[in-house]
C-alpha cells in the first residue's frame, strides 16, 4: 500500500468502534428475550476477538493482499473468483439493509412527510463522496465523530440515570431461563450480528501503517465497543421493559423519549437520530469500500473510486426495493444472520485457513 493511503492504529481503532455501533445501538440485537442481552453480548464478545485475530492472521499472512487476493491465492482463480464475487453481493446487500434501517427510523421519528427515497438519497450521496475520495479520509473522519458518538452517549445515559427512569428491576432474571439460552441468544445471533461483520476488516488492514498493533488495536476497540453496547441496550430494557425492547422497532428511540430532567431537559430522541446517522453512514461506507476493493481487485480495475457511483447507486436501489415494509426487512435479517453470515463468516474463513495450513505444511516439507 502506498503511504498515502496509510492509516494509524487510532483511526482503525475508531472506525471498528463506530462499525460495531452502526445500528446494533438503536434497533433490537438477538432473539431472545430482552432482559439477557446484554449479557448475551458479553458472551458473544470472545467470538468476536476469535474472528478478528484470524483475520489478522490472514492480513499477516498476506499482507498486500485483501479478501479476494488471498482467496484466489489459497483457494485457486476458478474457485476463488466466484466465492469472491459472492463476498461482494453480500457487501452491497448489507449496506444496503443499513441504508434501509437508517431511513425507516428518520421517517417514523421525524421525517414522517418526507419521502423515504429522499432520505436514502441524502444518505448515499454523502457515501459516495467519501468512497470517492478514499478511504484514509474516511478514517481521518472517523477519529473525530468517535468522540462525537462517545460524548452523545455519556450525556444520554447521564440524562436517563438522572431522570429516574431505569427500573433494575427490569434486568432480571438476567438467567431466568438458564444459561443454555443466554448463549443460544449470544451465538449465532448476536456473535453474527454485529461482531461476524468484521469480515470487512479485510479490505481495510492492509492499509495500516502499524502493522504490528493490529492485533492490539482490534481487540481493543472490540472490547470497548462490547462494553458499550451492552451498557446501551441494559439501559434500554431496563427503562422501557424486556417485552417492549423485545416489540420496538427501535427500543433506544423509544427508551429515550421518556426521558424529561428538570422540565427543560426533554425530546433527547435528536441524540439518538444523531447517533444513528453517523454510525450507519460509517457501517455503510465500510461495506461499500470493502465491496469497491473486491470488485476492483478481481476486475482488475486500477482505480476503486470509479466504483463509487454504481455501487452507490446499487446500495440505494437494493434498499429502496429490499422489503415492502420494516417486519419483513427483519425476517429478511433474521435469515441473513442464521444462514448467510454464517457461511461467509465461519465456514469459508475455517476452510481457507484449513487449506492454507496444508500447503504451508507441505511446502516447508518439501524444502526439507
Amino acid at each position: 500500500m502506498s503511504k498515502t493511503s496509510a492509516i494509524s492504529p487510532t483511526q482503525l481503532f475508531a472506525v471498528i468502534i463506530l462499525f460495531e455501533f452502526g445500528t446494533a445501538l438503536v434497533i433490537p440485537i438477538g432473539l431472545g428475550n430482552g432482559w439477557n442481552t446484554w449479557l448475551s453480548i458479553l458472551l458473544a464478545m470472545p467470538g468476536g476477538i476469535i474472528l478478528y485475530l484470524l483475520i489478522v492472521y490472514f492480513y499477516k499472512q498476506y499482507p498486500s493482499l485483501i479478501l479476494s487476493g488471498y482467496i484466489r491465492k489459497i483457494l485457486g482463480v476458478y474457485i476463488g473468483w466466484p466465492i469472491s464475487l459472492f463476498y461482494i453481493v453480500f457487501f452491497i446487500y448489507n449496506g444496503s439493509r443499513n441504508l434501509r434501517e437508517a431511513g425507516d427510523l428518520l421517517i417514523s421519528a421525524s421525517y414522517d412527510q418526507t419521502p423515504i427515497t429522499v432520505v436514502h438519497a441524502t444518505l448515499i450521496i454523502a457515501v459516495i463522496y467519501m468512497l470517492y475520495k478514499g478511504i484514509n479520509v474516511l478514517l481521518r473522519l472517523a477519529e473525530i465523530f468517535v468522540i462525537i458518538m462517545l460524548l452523545i452517549g455519556i450525556f444520554s445515559n447521564l440524562a436517563v440515570i438522572l431522570s429516574g427512569a431505569i427500573e433494575l428491576r427490569n434486568l432480571l432474571p438476567a438467567l431466568g431461563e438458564g444459561w443454555a439460552s443466554t448463549f443460544k441468544n449470544a451465538y449465532p445471533n448476536i456473535f453474527m450480528f454485529p461482531f461476524g461483520e468484521l469480515i470487512c476488516f479485510t479490505t481495510i488492514l492492509p492499509h495500516l501503517k502499524q502493522k504490528k498493533v493490529a492485533s492490539k488495536t482490534g481487540i481493543i476497540a472490540i472490547i470497548v465497543s462490547t462494553i458499550l453496547l451492552s451498557l446501551t441496550h441494559a439501559m434500554e430494557v431496563s427503562v422501557i421493559g424486556s417485552d417492549v425492547y423485545s416489540r420496538a422497532t427501535f427500543p433506544l428511540f423509544t427508551a429515550i423519549t421518556t426521558v424529561e430532567l428538570a422540565e427543560f431537559i426533554q425530546r433527547l430522541d435528536a441524540l439518538v437520530i444523531l447517533a444513528l446517522v453517523i454510525g450507519v453512514f460509517f457501517k455503510m461506507t465500510v461495506y461499500a469500500y470493502a465491496a469497491s476493493a473486491l470488485a476492483a481487485d478481481i476486475f482488475r480495475i486500477p482505480e476503486k473510486r470509479k466504483l463509487a457511483y454504481p455501487i452507490g447507486i446499487i446500495i440505494f436501489l437494493l434498499a429502496v426495493q429490499s422489503a415492502w415494509s420494516f417486519p419483513e426487512h427483519k425476517n429478511e435479517g433474521v435469515f441473513v444472520v442464521n444462514i448467510i453470515l454464517p457461511v461467509l463468516v465461519v465456514i469459508i474463513p475455517m476452510l481457507l485457513l484449513f487449506i492454507h495450513l496444508i500447503k504451508k505444511r507441505f511446502s516447508h516439507s518439501h524444502r526439507a
